[in-house]
């Protein structure tokens, strides 16, 4: 029932969502509701029910990177609706039509990926990260999918230059399966990654929340654009912004996910104020544009957010091979904007900030209507003065930042 009426008051009204309350329930911790109504938590909370799941098993599996995450999420949360990894049925309207087979919004399909000929439906099998016990799932069916169509349609290409479809095609074993997650135990990581529940009760429940993602260190730019977004008139009053990095895999040329959060936790302290709140997402990303950026405003709507910083090329990706952008600058926005009401998230589109010697930090419509003098620095320029030792401009990366970039260079 929650789930019809958060829908169906989404439909009358792009605001409505974010001001539910549902009494005596998690919902009360957070101004935003979950996505589908009901957050979900598969995390068995007895060692007895743990043990009792466990004697089910009939086999154990090591978990990728990847499915880690995507395991974590599925029982943390971060994913609701979804219980368990999709079925075939489910995989294809997500595919397809960008939503669960109900008609719920969803961006991306979460599937269990296996090459193993021996694994069947029926199967109950302990996922494992190395020794610990992480979840089980019930496996409801195996099927071949066709991986050329799902890239093409999740991330506009399946040509293997895309790194999304790269992952895929190479990364991802022959079969999908469908199943139930029964939740363990969340993974240690070097990164802490709270819960969504737990995000929600450090988060006020009487402003917005403007999330931010990224999957890099945090520049000078990307500090102004997320603090500067809590002035725009779509965001009310007191607004804070949740700085939530992704720290799982990524694109094979990346900062690791442990640096990247090493950068934050510096930043973190060196910027400190109440309207700033950090958290850390076991997220793996597929470099998706248009789609990922559903995804991560759906993902942030569980976590709380009632509005999303949607930035240039969100998401975005170059071909390995020509160097050329597969996604438009403003894709990512465009597609937000038109699923945002539906979806129950606000999407701010990020300020086109640029750097000039006499006013700092101003947008670029500025900068050019002013004739102000800017100053620029290309990432591929910036790691090279890294690696060379030479001294980064204040203006461009925090001092933190730089120092931790190089002790682990």
């Amino acid at each position: 029932p929650a789930r019809s009426v958060t829908r169906s008051v989404a439909s009358n009204d792009v605001f409505a969502p974010v001001s539910i309350r549902a009494s005596g329930t998690q919902l009360e911790v957070a101004k935003q509701t979950p996505h589908g109504g009901t957050l979900v938590d598969l995390i068995l909370k007895s060692d007895a029910e743990k043990e009792a799941a466990v004697a089910k098993t009939t086999k154990s599996l090591q978990l990728s990177p990847r499915q880690l995450c995507d395991v974590e999420l599925i029982m943390n949360g971060g994913f609701s609706p979804i219980t368990g990894f999709m079925d075939e049925a489910t995989y294809k309207s997500v595919v397809d039509d960008l939503a669960l087979p109900d008609g719920l919004i969803f961006g991306l399909p979460v599937v269990f990926d296996t090459d193993d000929e021996d694994l069947s439906p029926g199967d109950i099998v302990l996922l494992k990260d190395g020794d610990r016990n992480i979840a089980t799932v019930e496996f409801t069916d195996k099927f071949l999918p066709n991986k050329a169509y799902e890239t093409l349609k999740c991330y506009g290409t399946s040509e293997i230059e895309h790194p999304g479809s790269l992952m895929v095609a190479t990364e991802r074993g022959k079969y999908y399966m469908g199943g139930k997650i029964t939740g363990l135990d969340l993974p240690v990581r070097d990164f802490p990654c709270k819960t969504p529940a737990e995000v929600r009760e450090t988060l006020p429940d009487d402003v917005d929340v403007v999330a931010f993602q990224c999957r890099n260190p945090v520049h000078r730019a990307h500090y102004e654009l997320f603090t500067r977004a809590l002035d725009d008139p779509l965001i009310g009053e007191n607004g804070v912004v949740l700085v939530h990095p992704t720290c799982g895999p990524t694109q094979a040329d990346d900062i690791p996910g442990v640096v990247r959060y090493k950068t934050y936790e510096v930043l973190k302290e060196e910027t400190k104020n109440d309207r700033t709140r950090w958290e850390y997402l076991p997220y793996s990303m597929h470099m998706a544009g248009p789609r990922e950026a559903i995804q991560h405003m759906m993902i942030r709507k569980n976590f709380g957010c009632t509005h999303f910083i949607i930035g240039r090329d969100m998401a975005g990706s170059k071909s390995s091979i020509t160097g050329e952008d597969y996604y438009g600058a403003y894709d990512a926005q465009d597609l937000a904007r038109e699923k945002g009401p539906e979806l129950g998230v606000i999407p701010v589109p990020s300020l086109n900030l640029v750097y000039t010697e006499e006013e700092g930090y101003v947008t670029a419509d500025e900068a050019k209507e002013k004739k102000l003098n800017e100053k620029k620095l290309s990432g591929t320029k910036f790691r090279q003065m890294l690696r060379g030792g030479e001294d980064i401009p204040e203006w461009f990366a925090f001092k933190s930042v730089v120092a931790v970039l190089r002790e682990n260079n």
